[in-house]
């Protein structure tokens, strides 16, 4: 090592952290390159003179978002003692981190069935980790900027602009955005008021709002935010119709079969479902508010409200500088959350990430990914982790969870739903459909499981067994469907 470089070593090991100018530090523990941008040398950056021009006290770490991935990021930074004096969270939202799944499921119970509200769900509490209060930042010190978005990015000078005009300095930027909700065009009404679109504590509590007056809900959208919303409207006893224009529910995921026993289910509780529409526009009533849904065929579905679920967007905006990903949407990163430019990552639903089991690029909104992404990210920006990050698909679902429900839903899918499938059961409660490729089981759905059948569905996904395709069909329950898929994996099983 040359004398300049031992000097500087020596420098970022021994100086003290100040708040200001950045100074690139050519560690080997910091230095490294990855495949997804092998022309690119990342090192960490560290914060060494101070500067009163900036917001923000805590400059060394900052982190753009405030949903789950920034919570799980800032627990992450908690563990490694490098939290205090040195993190700062800036987010659009006038609340801590939370669990946001809560706000289609438990937060839109009606009042006499217990429904959820902060600080119930602050982030960690999804994964029975520590409930992250304000206070519990205040104690952490962590530096929390709340509602105010960030509006510009300069990356020479390492700073970024919010709404309110602030300025705020960083070392290392981590971009935690997430989706914003697809909306309808304005001159289709997708403005009016009654139109809700649910993404935030604000949205849900507008919607609950209207929930309390309306009679007619029209849900648009059969994924899983049009399904939970539905199964909440239930719980209010308001007439819910469903508009979608695919064959069948969660057509992404579900089997044709299986959406069908599930939508008789949903029937049974009297949702009524228009399939295989298309929406011309929101009519509005004489008050200005939404009165009804005009379908491509000339009909009208009278609604009070209308709650759209039709998908979302990565929230890119300000820093498509760093680097998008045209096919799956979102901010490319590689194998540990590292975007093309130095000391900048992307993690969460926005960020579009190398899907090691399936050799494929991929953006997940989803949760888990919210969670283990941030993780991941810390440690390999904080520790020598370099592992790439090597992530099973999840996904799950929870409705009629409420009181007096007949009948609680809750379903768990790992893996991919590819080749064919293989369903058994018969929906009371349980079913299970597997799919196969090649012989292979590549992913598994459970209904109605018991917490070690749940156990067990990762563990076939990630192993993909071969499996007999005949004998799985002959299965006469969903136990012993399950028995001969565990007995595929022989003894070297991994999680």
């Amino acid at each position: 090592m040359s004398s300049v470089r031992r000097l500087m070593a020596a420098m970022c090991n021994a100086m003290p952290l100040k708040h200001g100018l950045s100074l690139w530090c050519p560690q080997s523990s910091s230095l490294h390159r990855t495949p997804q941008f092998p022309s690119r040398t990342f090192r960490r950056s560290f914060v060494v003179a101070a500067s009163s021009s900036f917001a923000n006290e805590n400059r060394e770490y900052v982190i753009v978002g405030g949903g789950n991935s920034a919570g799980y990021a800032a627990r992450t930074f908690v563990e490694h003692g490098q939290a205090n004096g040195k993190l700062c969270i800036v987010s659009k939202e006038a609340y801590a981190p939370y669990e946001r799944p809560a706000l289609t499921k438990g937060y839109l119970f009606p009042a006499d069935k217990k429904p959820a509200r902060l600080p119930g769900f602050h982030t960690c509490v999804g994964s029975g980790g520590e409930r992250q209060t304000p206070d519990w930042y205040k104690e952490q010190g962590i530096e929390m900027v709340y509602e105010d978005l960030v509006t510009g990015i300069d990356i020479e000078k390492q700073t970024l602009t919010t709404n309110s005009g602030k300025l705020l300095k960083f070392g290392t930027l981590i971009i935690a955005t997430g989706c914003t909700a697809s909306r309808f065009p304005e001159k289709i009404g997708g403005g009016l008021p009654g139109v809700h679109y649910i993404r935030d504590v604000a949205d849900a509590d507008s919607l609950i709002s209207s929930l309390e007056k309306a009679k007619k809900v029209v849900v648009v959208g059969g994924g899983y935010i049009g399904m939970e919303v539905a199964a909440a409207a239930v719980g209010w006893k308001l007439d819910t119709t469903v508009i979608f224009p695919e064959e069948h529910l969660l057509p992404r995921l579900f089997t044709s079969s299986l959406a069908h026993k599930y939508e008789h289910l949903y029937t049974e509780n009297g949702v009524k479902f228009v399939k295989g529409a298309s929406i011309k526009h929101l009519e509005s009533g004489p008050d200005g508010r939404v009165a009804g849904v005009k379908l491509g065929d000339g009909s009208v579905i009278e609604a009070d409200m209308v709650v759209v679920g039709i998908g979302a967007k990565p929230a890119v905006s300000p820093f498509e500088i760093v680097g998008l990903n045209n096919t799956v949407g979102g901010i490319q990163v590689d194998g540990q959350f590292r975007t093309s430019i130095p000391g900048i990552f992307a993690i969460g639903d926005v960020a579009a990430f190398p899907l090691k089991i399936y050799n494929r690029t991929a953006r997940v909104e989803h949760v888990d990914h919210a969670r283990k992404s941030a993780q991941h990210c810390v440690k390999s920006l904080l520790t020598a982790h370099t592992h790439t990050y090597d992530y099973l698909p999840y996904f799950y679902s929870r409705v009629f969870e409420y009181e007096g429900s007949q009948r609680k839903v809750w379903w768990q899918f790992f893996g991919d739903n590819v080749g064919e499938t293989v369903e058994i059961g018969n929906f009371d409660p349980k079913i299970a459909t597997f799919w196969i490729d090649s012989g292979k089981l590549k992913g598994v759905l459970l209904e109605s499981g018991s917490p070690e059948e749940f156990q067990l569905l990762p563990k076939l996904a990630r192993n993909q067994p071969f499996i007999d395709i005949a004998k799985l069909q002959s299965a006469s329950s969903v136990e012993e469907a399950l028995e001969i898929a565990q007995a595929s994996l022989g003894a070297k099983a991994t999680v």
